[in-house]
């Protein structure tokens, strides 16, 4: 069990913020949060990395707030990488199983493994992340951990993960000038999920949408594994930019208007109720309904739910997730946002947002922090466990030479 005051860090790196969340694990092994950072200052765009000192002051900042609110020195943290380069496949590996006697060893989950991941990817891209989710031994079907039962044949299903080589150099890049090592580096749509997605909701099928500053996160499970991986270029941010454009506005008051009187759907919005703009920035004049700004609201709201819904589609899992669609991201704020999921993706819906935490809850239980606290979450397990649930690729070539280290331990 890991020191009273062992430390665990969760570093987002957004498009619109940087956010540090910090925790410790308490004598009653219940992780407390003891300090969180943020700062506006980031040089990424749709994800990606563009302006790497910016980025780095960025990094610094929030890094150095969560440390005074915490009084402890942070030196290294679990990292998102984020983007469109974000992509995913399911594989399906094939091999004899080794030993004379036909008992499944921790070489032969390897081997399947690795043919597994043996598919044709893109050359400027590399995986990430390997999850085996299901495994098959012989006819026998549905198998968790095949380690030491018996067969002549070994399969396994194993959802692929894979992003951008250049971008996560420059991530990994700005990190270390940033003077923080990296324990992990996590995709953003799996960090979101691993802060909002109960097991049961992943058990029965589920889609978590996280609306992020300029991209969207897509992850689906099934039967308690993750089934599909996938970032929209397109967030929070297209929305302040349609009211600037349809109030002839600034971006600033843009932003105001919409966290203040923003609503996903025009329903129940009467034209009755104005807005001052003069009242949100001196500069401005005259006045808006708040059903015109719904009526712009709603148009990119359903645009984004529409292009989850063909995701589904693609992947033959629309209208068929019975835990529904769990909305989190700073958008997930906005009044009317469940009953727009519900309507576009004919799925129950619902705001996930952080749980099951101690400690300053009222500064991470909100949507906005899903992504740094499911970080955090993944680097509380990293640190402490001595078998990961899944295979990450950390500065290594392939991610099942991570695999292998953990299984030698097992080993004869």
């Amino acid at each position: 069990m890991p020191q009273k005051e062992e430390i665990f860090v969760g570093l987002d790196i957004g498009s619109s913020k940087i956010v540090t969340v910090v925790a410790k694990l308490e004598e009653d092994e219940h992780l407390s949060v003891i300090g969180v950072g943020s700062s506006n200052m980031t040089g990424l765009k749709k994800g990606i990395v563009s302006e790497i000192e910016e980025t780095v002051s960025g990094i610094s900042e929030s890094i150095e707030i969560a440390e005074r609110m915490a009084g402890v020195d942070i030196s290294s943290a679990s990292i998102n990488f984020n983007g469109s380069s974000i992509s995913s496949l399911n594989s399906q590996g094939v091999v004899a199983v080794g030993r004379a006697d036909k008992q499944i060893t921790p070489e032969d989950v390897i081997r399947v493994e690795d043919a597994a991941q043996a598919v044709q990817i893109s050359p400027n891209k590399d995986i990430l992340h390997s999850f085996p989710r299901v495994f098959k031994v012989d006819d026998q079907e549905g198998i968790k951990d095949p380690l030491g039962m018996s067969g002549i044949r070994l399969e396994v299903e194993t959802h692929i993960i894979t992003v951008g080589i250049q971008p996560l150099k420059n991530l990994k890049k700005v990190v270390t000038q940033a003077g923080i090592q990296d324990d992990d580096i996590i995709v953003s749509p799996l960090a979101t999920a691993k802060a909002v997605a109960k097991k049961r909701q992943k058990d029965l099928g589920c889609v978590v949408v996280d609306f992020g500053a300029e991209t969207t996160g897509i992850s689906v499970f099934e039967e308690g594994e993750i089934y599909y991986t996938d970032v929209l270029p397109i967030g929070g941010a297209h929305i302040t930019n349609d009211i600037a454009i349809g109030l002839r506005t600034s971006i600033d008051v843009a932003e105001k208007v919409k966290v203040k009187y923003g609503y996903a759907t025009k329903k129940g919005v009467t034209e009755k109720q104005k807005i001052d703009l003069s009242e949100i920035d001196i500069k401005e004049e005259g006045t808006v309904s708040t059903r015109h700004i719904a009526e712009i609201i709603e148009a990119r709201v359903e645009e984004i739910f529409r292009m989850v819904r063909d995701k589904l589609k693609a992947i033959e899992r629309e209208a068929l997730l019975p835990a529904g669609v769990i909305v989190t991201g700073g958008t997930a704020r906005m009044p009317g946002i469940e009953e727009k999921a519900k309507e576009v993706m004919k799925l129950p819906a619902q705001i996930g947002q952080p749980h099951n935490l101690f400690g300053m809850t009222d500064k991470v239980y909100d949507p906005a922090l899903s992504t740094a606290v499911g970080l955090l979450l993944y680097n509380y397990e990293e640190c402490t466990s001595s078998k990961s649930h899944f295979t990450v690729a950390k500065g290594l070539s392939k991610p099942t030479e991570f695999a292998k280290k953990i299984f030698k331990t097992f080993l004869p």
